[in-house]
């Protein structure tokens, strides 16, 4: 079975950044997937769910209220090995391009204060592993690299 291209990325040298992952044509119109990367994979702890759960929420909610993208956002989510987030968009924009609009939604996580949308039994299937400070520390670690983006945080790295 072949590997598939996400898994051909050299993890040993990828830093955080925002990276186009891949470009799908879905019926004539192309989607994308970008990898937004908190942690350098293997060299650094990964994100806890209860922080991770709860930048999810904020971030789709942020993602599918915004004034210009709300109606481009197919899915926002967790990466599974918890290093950071699936982001896909209608379109086929560079990483550059949408670093703007990850900015924004990391600065609207960091200094989110209020209860967290969807936190409940009734909206969500583990409303209770949530946790804002934590994921507003994380966000805040992430605007790091969001402020000083260069092109090894924008473009994959070669092996």
């Amino acid at each position: 079975m072949e590997k598939i291209p996400s898994f051909t990325i050299n993890h040993l040298t990828l830093l955080p950044g925002i990276y186009v992952s891949r470009t799908d044509d879905m019926m004539g119109h192309a989607i994308t997937t970008y990898d937004l990367r908190m942690k350098a994979p293997n060299r650094e702890p990964v994100l806890n769910t209860a922080e991770i759960h709860t930048m999810e929420h904020l971030g789709a909610t942020f993602l599918r209220n915004h004034h210009e993208y709300a109606s481009e956002v197919i899915y926002f989510g967790p990466m599974g090995c918890r290093t950071g987030h699936y982001l896909i968009l209608k379109g086929n924009r560079p990483s550059s391009e949408i670093a703007p609009l990850i900015t924004e939604m990391f600065e609207f996580i960091a200094n989110y204060e209020e209860e967290v949308p969807g936190a409940s039994a009734h909206d969500c299937g583990n409303y209770l592993d949530m946790n804002l400070g934590m994921a507003r520390y994380e966000a805040k670690k992430y605007l790091e690299t969001l402020h000083n983006l260069t092109s090894e945080n924008l473009v994959y790295p070669t092996n």
